[in-house]
């Protein structure tokens, strides 16, 4: 499962990129390049950080869409995986190239055809996995432009070494009226955080950055498309050409049987699911609310392994952090728990919000047991919040009919797909707990997904931190409905 990914992100990779850098992201001096995969024992990775593509996650480990595929190739060549860090995409072309790793990742566009290959001749690029393109946002104080035309005499900001520059040298040329100021800062992101708050009017940056930082930084928007279709790839040493052609082989085959769209829909699925004003609201109530509760998530995590944020996220979309909400169907408390969950949990008062809270995350990580082992994060956490929203037996419903239609059901992105089928009569009449409403728990965890994700760029981690989901010792609970 892909587990949230803006944490520390936004503030840490803006800040401790080149602190990281230094921490010998291009090797030993005269070590010499490293030499193939097989015979290294392992396979390297160099990425520049982001949002997108490697960030540290709530666990402390690397997470990020470049993550995940790097992972997966290692793992089909049966080796481990290492990364490395580097200040920039540029620098990530030039350390592949000089032989310092395998492969360099992290928002690199593959440049098109007729252009020059790279700026260095020592590295080969991949083909393409996933297509974005370049947009303008303006701050929302300012004026919205629809086209370049809106934009004469204005400046437009951009990141250097960004990936985007061949889109930028061609803009530059085509539009003379414009004003560009290339910037110095290490990512797109620290550029959409300026954007927000006013202190850039224009910026060019890629399509899906500017997607996952929509919620968090609430000043900017979206003016235009200014680009097309751009492909994220990877480069690899030129004196390494086999593991070039491995690479386009792996991809080939993660296109084929639709491992890179389910990760793209992990990682950027659920961006857009939390609209503007929903965001506004829930950022006032990060300063006038989450303080009173603050402690209380943080005493959960260290309870239950359960992180705070995530614990926050869920108790916000279920109540708005109001300890009194009471929905029409009974739920009642901080996070809405049933009669029946509150008794079995040992909540005598759902209205008292230490007892909801402690509850609720107990609950969590007892769903997050049930499943079986096999299923990895971030999907445990993401099928355990469905199963919390709709209860297990449904949850396990939507799984056996994801097997049923050759579907992963280990995967939150396929099971997401057939759970809404168990409102229709010809597929809940042969399911075990019948009829649900299968919609409801994708938009739930979409939007905690994206709370989620606000809370992870604006809110610190609870330290010392317990990994996501370990439970610890505590009273031991009835079994769960429906478990043996």
């Amino acid at each position: 499962m892909r587990l949230p990914r803006l944490a520390v992100l936004f503030v840490v990779v803006a800040l401790g990129i080149s602190a990281l850098a230094l921490l010998g992201v291009f090797g030993t001096a005269g070590s010499g390049p490293l030499p193939a995969p097989d015979e290294a024992g392992e396979v390297v990775v160099l990425v520049h950080p982001g949002p997108a593509s490697y960030f540290t996650g709530p666990t402390g480990e690397p997470s990020g869409f470049d993550v995940d595929i790097a992972r997966l190739f290692a793992a089909s060549k049966g080796l481990p995986v290492r990364f490395e860090i580097a200040d920039s995409t540029a620098d990530v072309i030039a350390g592949v190239a000089t032989g310092s790793a395998h492969i360099g990742a992290g928002g690199l566009f593959r440049p098109r055809a007729g252009t020059a290959a790279t700026a260095t001749p020592d590295a080969l690029w991949s083909r393409g996995y996933h297509r974005v393109e370049a947009v303008l946002i303006y701050n929302l104080d300012g004026f919205k432009p629809d086209d370049w035309r809106d934009l004469k005499g204005e400046t437009v900001a951009f990141v250097e070494s960004s990936g985007l520059d061949a889109e930028i040298a061609a803009l530059r040329s085509e539009h003379p009226e414009v004003s560009w100021a290339p910037s110095a800062l290490p990512s797109a992101d620290a550029l959409i955080a300026q954007v927000s708050d006013g202190r850039q009017g224009y910026a060019l940056v890629a399509s899906h950055l500017a997607a996952l930082a929509r919620n968090i930084f609430l000043g900017f928007d979206i003016g235009f498309v200014a680009g097309g279709k751009r492909e994220l790839a990877w480069v690899t040493p030129a004196r390494l050409p086999a593991l070039n052609a491995e690479v386009d082989a792996f991809f080939a085959r993660l296109e084929k049987d639709g491992t890179l769209q389910r990760l793209a829909d992990r990682h950027f699925g659920h961006a857009r699911k939390v609209h503007r004003i929903d965001a506004g609201a829930f950022h006032e109530r990060l300063k006038s609310l989450l303080p009173d509760y603050r402690l209380l998530f943080q005493q959960a995590q260290a309870g239950t392994g359960v992180e705070w944020r995530l614990l926050a996220a869920l108790a916000y979309q279920e109540s708005q952090w109001d300890p009194y909400a009471t929905s029409e169907t009974g739920v009642r408390g901080l996070m809405q728990l049933t009669e029946d969950t509150a008794r079995r949990l040992g909540a005598i008062d759902r209205l008292d919000p230490r007892q909801s809270v402690d509850a609720a995350a107990r609950y969590v990580a007892e769903l997050k047991r049930a499943l079986p082992a096999r299923i990895q994060e971030p999907d445990r956490t993401w099928l355990a919040l469905a199963a919390y929203n709709i209860g297990l037996g449904h949850l396990e419903d939507a799984r056996v009919l994801a097997q049923r239609q050759k579907l992963n059901p280990d995967l939150w992105s396929d099971v997401r797909k057939v759970l809404p089928l168990l409102a229709l009569p010809e597929f809940y009449a042969s399911a075990k707990n019948g009829y649900a409403r299968g919609g409801m728990p994708v938009v739930f965890v979409d939007r905690v997904r994206a709370y989620y994700d606000i809370l992870l760029a604006r809110e610190a981690a609870y330290v010392p931190r317990l990994r996501v989901g370990a439970a610890t010792a505590g009273p031991a609970l009835p079994p769960l409905p429906g478990m043996p």
